[in-house]
């Protein structure tokens, strides 16, 4: 039984993207379409039928930027699971942008939402998972505060607000602020910006 050494992902994806091979994309929807329901699903925000839709955006996105992928720079799967993440943050944004009642805070943006770069992105944030901890510390204590509540105890912001006895409100303008640092902190560009931490 080969059930170990299954199809090579990399290959099929290559091939998706210099022959427009359908066996070869129809072998990467039928084994990754399930589990990047399950990643859209785990990020919350998105109920599962709106998961469906994203998994359909997200593959059409696979095929068309097949040319672009390059194996050397990542895995099929990261590149894939990039793409799936800034597909759903996309959705996301244009859902709050319709439901301003909506507190839906992503930590995803503390990342580069631009899916031409996907495979660097994945180092890029290798990277930053381990600069966030040192750069929390420099935030003002109030956004630290319901940083930590929200993305390190999963308390929703309403839960927040009631907790810290502050509106609603304030518990977002202080996380989108926090964030708006740390995004700045941890650019790409990796250049250390002068940012001002005012509350």
């Amino acid at each position: 039984m080969k059930k170990d050494s299954g199809p090579d992902w990399n290959t099929l994806l290559v091939r998706v993207g210099s022959h427009q091979d359908k066996a070869a994309f129809g072998a990467l929807f039928s084994h990754f379409a399930p589990l990047l329901k399950g990643f859209l699903l785990k990020g919350g925000g998105v109920e599962p039928e709106q998961a469906e839709e994203l998994v359909q955006e997200t593959m059409i996105k696979v095929w068309r930027k097949a040319p672009s992928y390059a194996p050397a720079q990542a895995a099929a799967s990261t590149w894939m699971y990039t793409i799936a993440r800034n597909t759903r943050i996309d959705w996301l944004r244009k859902h709050s942008k319709k439901n301003q009642q909506t507190d839906e805070l992503v930590a995803e943006d503390l990342f580069d939402e631009n899916e031409e770069s996907s495979p660097f992105t994945a180092l890029i944030q290798t990277r930053n998972a381990g600069n966030i901890k040192a750069h929390l510390a420099e935030l003002p204590q109030e956004q630290l505060q319901v940083l930590t509540l929200m993305y390190f105890q999963g308390k929703s912001g309403q839960e927040v607000a009631d907790e810290l006895s502050i509106p609603l409100g304030t518990v977002k303008s202080r996380v989108r602020l926090a964030l708006q640092k740390l995004k700045l902190k941890l650019s790409p560009t990796g250049e250390d910006q002068q940012v001002v931490y005012a509350q």
